[in-house]
């Protein structure tokens, strides 16, 4: 995956909150994505659940990672290539123009979501949150949160392949909740699990939302009018499947949970789905392929 080395970067979209003091606890609802399959990792397969008290410690000065601020080191796609920080901020940037220019095709306004760079813990209007949730969108405030250290977490733990395409699936899939929660498609869920639940449709939809863009980002022009992103090649799309799939819950129950899978405590759907929902979207191109509650076949 490359970025255009001329393309500007918007960095008003993403707040970097990681030199944010303050003791943090898990609570509040709308977790996202990999943040669900993480929570229900530990919380079914770990002998416990997470605390719902402080606990996780103090996020303090001392884990900011950098006090030079993303506007000054991510202006281009050059530093997009160069720094994993400026990389999020291109991708994020792709991933809303080109919601941006869906919703103007169809009549209607995209709101920009802003995604929040966090470290260790983040208070939000549905809740606070650690880490250990993985990101997640949340709904109460429309934006998007992710400790960027999760992308290692998804190599040592679950043993994907990780690289710059792996992050940009992660990231493209909770904006898609975003989408979601704009078309108020969020509003037909609640908290049932299963193989044939709302939560499941939900989450294979935005794989299939994540595809989608990818099958345009390399096109999408951005306020500079040139394309942010310049190449994404079949090793890319290879290592994006890959994170699919261990991040099913089949694969979580069986591989990483030690016991038999159980179907009726799906709540994102399995390995199978998720990559084939991604590849529906990413063959298409088309967000209108992705009515994952208008079918039987999920």
């Amino acid at each position: 995956m490359q970025f255009n080395d001329n393309a500007e970067l918007d960095t008003s979209q993403v707040a970097d909150r990681r030199g944010s003091g303050g003791r943090v606890a898990l609570g509040g609802g709308g977790l996202g994505v990999v943040g669900l399959v993480i929570y229900f990792l530990f919380s079914q397969f770990a002998g416990g659940s997470l605390p719902d008290t402080a606990g996780f410690g103090d996020v303090g000065q001392d884990q900011s990672i950098s006090s030079e601020s993303l506007s000054q080191k991510c202006r281009t796609g050059a530093d997009a290539n160069a720094n994993a920080d400026c990389r999020a901020v291109a991708v994020i940037n792709s991933v809303q123009a080109f919601w941006k220019d869906q919703f103007a095709r169809s009549g209607t306004t995209y709101q920009l979501a802003k995604t929040n760079f966090f470290k260790g813990g983040v208070q939000t209007r549905c809740g606070n949150a650690t880490s250990a949730v993985g990101p997640f969108y949340c709904p109460a405030d429309a934006q998007v949160y992710i400790d960027l250290n999760f992308f290692q977490q998804l190599q040592k733990d679950f043993g994907a392949t990780g690289g710059p395409f792996v992050e940009s699936y992660v990231l493209a899939h909770e904006y898609g909740h975003h989408v979601q929660n704009l078309l108020g498609t969020n509003e037909r869920v609640g908290n049932e699990t299963g193989p044939d639940s709302g939560s499941v449709r939900l989450e294979l939809q935005a794989d299939c939302y994540a595809g989608a863009w990818a099958n345009h980002a390399t096109t999408v022009p951005t306020a500079s009018g040139q394309p942010l992103i310049s190449e994404i090649d079949q090793a890319d799309v290879t290592a994006a499947l890959d994170a699919a799939g261990r991040i099913g819950d089949d694969f979580i129950q069986s591989e990483l949970g030690g016991g038999a899978v159980d179907t009726t405590k799906f709540s994102h759907g399995s390995s199978e789905q998720r990559q084939r929902w991604f590849t529906t979207g990413l063959e298409t191109g088309d967000p209108a392929r992705c009515d994952t509650f208008g079918t039987n076949d999920l």
